[in-house]
């Protein structure tokens, strides 16, 4: 199977008229916006089928000029008097619809001001660093309308740590990584040294260091983060380029070694579009959106460090096909995931056990359920998995939903209203104040995008950088109140610790420690990590 680089819905187009660097004229960029254009502004449809049917179709309002070095954009303008009576208007209907079910609160509007973040696309992983803060990226927005990489608060204030000039790439849909560097990692869709896309690393304060520039034969249009194995190094995929134009998985190092580690061919998928997850067992799971043994409708594989890869599943369409989401691997050691389409043609929520073992566990119901997801599940403190889709629900905006571990209990919990934010193609992150946030792709009042929080009453906790070490590493650990700490704990074994910050610690893995959780003890309560600590013999 090899997939056509035009596929991708990227067109160049030239302008013969003067102006850009040496008054030899300007060159434009189409791509696509966000995967649920389609569904706001305008008539409500499903994106999978624009994306398929309507093919490179030019909607004026998304041809963007490509920077030429100092260009800048401004967004458009309203009184403030006029802001504030939209905004006042949007609250009060939010308020209303939320007290019917699930607690969530907009926490700010993209476009508020002039260079904000755009259209946060998928998976656009939004991360929490050592300061406590959240980082991501926009497909948009920015001094240069070319994306951002962002910075928020728990309590909503955004700051752009770094908008993209072409040079470094452009249109990053990734979202970030935490190294154990205390680093971020992403990637950008499209330009860069070779025009095909990047990898970066940038720190907390907006430093952006390139890695590298992919060149098609290599790899092209990176979707995903990369993520860290338990070597250091990082992994990802390309969505395109490769010896077969179906796509990579990489080996890329903090200070930019670069290696391709398999290229598909379609025999075990083609088009991989969603990032990697590191597994329990150090091998790395994802999944294609084309290829495997059904060549049109996607795959699940696993791959080692060496580049080993193996096919775990193939969707047949019934139950499922076109993941765009990750997976994720839960505390029972299985994976989760979701496909944007196949069963009752809205998609479904499925587990694969790490030896290849299926279940479809629910089917998407628009008009109840949602419909169409583009994200991760996140797995809460209270071990139940959380989603969110693009369409249906209430207002056939998206919705945010639950479902028991192992399948059952399924809850839609939130539906979008399609004014205040539409189109949830990040998945949900949990902070370690218990709550969860993310944003949309639209909505707000310049229809650029929100970020919410969603609060389902739970408690603060731990979260390990890295979740195995052998005894003796250093392990890093995020979280809040550590000022005033007493004590570290591995699976009930004391450990020696060190309180960087208020939000950072770092401990090493006692002797005779064994597998388990990890707790804090802080002057105000004792933590637990969100996830099981493996100590590796």
């Amino acid at each position: 199977m090899k997939k056509n680089r035009s596929e991708s819905n990227v067109i160049y187009l030239s302008a013969n008229g003067p102006g850009g660097v040496g008054d030899v004229g300007k060159l434009y960029l189409h791509r696509p916006p966000p995967l649920a254009w389609a569904i706001h502004p305008g008539p409500l449809s499903r994106p999978d089928k624009c994306r398929a049917e309507c093919g490179a179709q030019v909607r004026h309002e998304e041809i963007t000029m490509m920077p030429t070095l100092n260009a800048t954009t401004q967004p458009k303008t309203m009184t403030s008097t006029q802001r504030a009576g939209i905004v006042f208007t949007l609250a009060c209907f939010l308020m209303l619809v939320s007290s019917a079910g699930a607690q969530v609160t907009f926490l700010y509007t993209f476009g508020t001001h002039a260079g904000d973040p755009a259209h946060p696309n998928n998976p656009g992983f939004v991360v929490q660093g050592r300061d406590g803060d959240l980082y991501s990226t926009s497909n948009d927005g920015g001094t240069d309308n070319a994306g951002t990489v962002f910075k928020i608060t728990p309590t909503g204030q955004v700051s752009v740590l770094y908008s993209f000039d072409g040079v470094t790439g452009a249109f990053p849909s990734s979202g970030l990584t935490l190294g154990t560097d205390g680093n971020f990692y992403g990637t950008t869709f499209e330009n860069g040294p070779s025009n095909y896309g990047t990898v970066f690393k940038i720190t907390a304060q907006g430093q952006l260091t390139l890695l590298h520039g992919f060149d098609d034969s290599d790899g092209a249009a990176p979707w995903g983060a990369p993520v860290e194995g338990t070597d250091g190094a990082f992994y990802g995929t390309t969505e395109d380029g490769g010896s077969a134009n179906c796509g990579t998985v990489y080996r890329v190092t903090a200070g930019g070694t670069f290696k391709t580690l398999y290229n598909f061919d379609g025999t075990h998928g083609c088009q991989p579009l969603a990032p990697l997850v590191l597994g329990n067992d150090g091998n790395f799971y994802g999944t294609t959106l084309q290829g495997g043994n059904n060549p049109t409708l996607g795959a699940i594989f696993k791959i080692t460090p060496a580049g080993a890869i193996t096919l775990l599943h193939s969707f047949d369409g019934t139950h499922g096909f076109s993941p765009y989401a990750p997976l994720m691997q839960a505390s029972n050691g299985n994976f989760y995931g979701t496909t944007h389409n196949g069963g009752n043609n809205d998609g479904v929520i499925f587990e694969v056990t790490p030896a290849g073992v299926f279940t479809d566990l629910h089917d998407f119901d628009p008009s109840q359920d949602g419909g169409g997801p583009l994200s991760a599940l996140v797995q809460g403190t209270n071990g139940i998995l959380y989603g969110t889709t693009i369409s249906g629900g209430t207002f056939n905006a998206g919705t945010i939903y639950s479902i028991l571990l192992g399948g059952g209990g399924f809850n839609a919990l939130y539906s979008f209203d399609g004014t205040s934010a539409a189109a949830a193609e990040a998945g949900l992150t949990q902070h370690t104040n218990g709550s969860f946030y993310a944003d949309t792709a639209w909505g707000g009042v310049d229809n650029l995008g929100t970020l919410y929080s969603f609060n389902r009453g739970l408690s603060a906790f731990v979260r390990l950088v890295t979740t195995s070490a052998k005894v003796g590493k250093t392990v890093q650990i995020l979280g809040q109140g550590f000022t005033g700490t007493t004590a570290v704990s591995f699976h009930g074994k004391a450990a020696t610790f060190h309180v960087v910050s208020n939000t950072y610690l770092t401990a090493l893995v006692p002797n005779g420690a064994t597998s388990g959780f990890v707790t804090v003890a802080t002057p105000g309560r004792v933590l637990k990590s969100n996830q099981v600590f493996r100590v590796i013999p």
